[in-house]
């Protein structure tokens, strides 16, 4: 899969998500990962709701992939952060 096809999601306002999801699959993507960790954990979930329920009909999840990353805080310690991928597909 090209790396072109994912969207790592922040702190952004949804639609900026779901803007670059529709653009992706409008340009010949054939699927489309919608990646984030931590808090914007909600909002890729509603990115990939929006996709599907409101522009692009014809667009399924075919996988969500949900796992555990440990990073470095400020102080050198390991922190446990939430991870999701959401794999859409026509």
């Amino acid at each position: 899969m090209a790396e072109d096809n994912v969207i790592f999601v922040g702190n952004k306002p949804i639609m900026n998500y779901v803007l670059a999801a529709v653009t992706q699959f409008n340009d010949g993507a054939k699927e489309v990962v919608i990646k984030a960790r931590g808090r914007a954990i909600s909002r890729a979930v509603d990115t990939a709701e929006v996709v599907r329920n409101r522009f692009l009909p014809d667009v399924q999840v075919k996988n969500i992939e949900i796992g555990t990353e440990e990073l470095q805080g400020d102080k050198g310690e390991s922190i446990n952060v939430s991870s999701i991928e959401i794999y859409l597909g026509k």
